[in-house]
């Protein structure tokens, strides 16, 4: 039974890095009160959301008077403040390598193609096909890294037998490459990964179409 926290979370069922956190949560055993900000619509931009979180992003955790963005943070704010069972690995290399992984995810591919980024692409005279086509392009261009270092690395997770910090950004960001059509043929690391997280109920009650937001 997950145990409930006095904070609530604000993300978006198609947020990849909202997913990361509902991961966390999970892994955990962790609940928060969801509230839900509807990105194609705009909520992200109203004052009182902006107040919260000034760049207009989601996720935000709020728990008393105490708010915290950017995906990465507050799962490192849940690791501390929960730190059973562990995310990082023990090692501190693996540790290491595990944010590299995740870094790669959040860091690299995922701001180049959200949401406000195809946007703008919109804003610029860039139809369906050629955001499409970018999205593919970044998301190849970071898995094929991921793919080259998980080739080193033993499964079924990213570092072995139990789930990392790695995992709960992979498996999200496999959710997005699916949704812009990349092949994932070329990926049989990756596609493990996202095999071994689909067997845990965590990852399963966080994908995006269980939310309750979900569209």
């Amino acid at each position: 039974m997950s145990e409930a926290t006095r904070a609530t979370l604000y993300g978006y069922f198609r947020s990849s890095a909202a997913y990361r956190v509902r991961i966390a949560l999970g892994l955990k055993g962790l609940s928060a009160t969801n509230r839900f900000i509807h990105l194609r619509k705009g909520e992200q931009n109203a004052p009182d959301y902006m107040k919260l979180n000034p760049s207009g992003l989601v996720p935000v955790w709020i728990e008393d008077r105490f708010h915290l963005a950017q995906s990465l943070a507050i799962v490192e704010y849940l690791e501390d403040t929960h730190p059973q069972p562990p995310l990082p690995p023990a090692d501190p290399r693996q540790r290491a390598i595990a944010r590299e992984i995740a870094l790669t995810v959040a860091a690299d591919i995922h701001p180049i193609g959200n949401l406000r980024v195809l946007n703008r692409l919109t804003d610029m005279g860039i139809n369906e096909a050629g955001r499409n086509a970018w999205s593919q392009h970044w998301i190849r261009l970071g898995f094929d890294a991921i793919e080259a270092r998980l080739a080193t690395l033993p499964g079924p997770f990213a570092l072995g037998d139990r789930p990392t910090i790695a995992d709960i950004c992979i498996v999200p960001q496999v959710f997005n490459a699916r949704r812009f059509g990349v092949d994932l043929g070329r990926y049989p690391r990756i596609r493990e990964v996202d095999a071994a997280a689909a067997r845990l109920e965590a990852f399963a009650a966080a994908e995006s179409g269980r939310q309750l937001d979900a569209e």
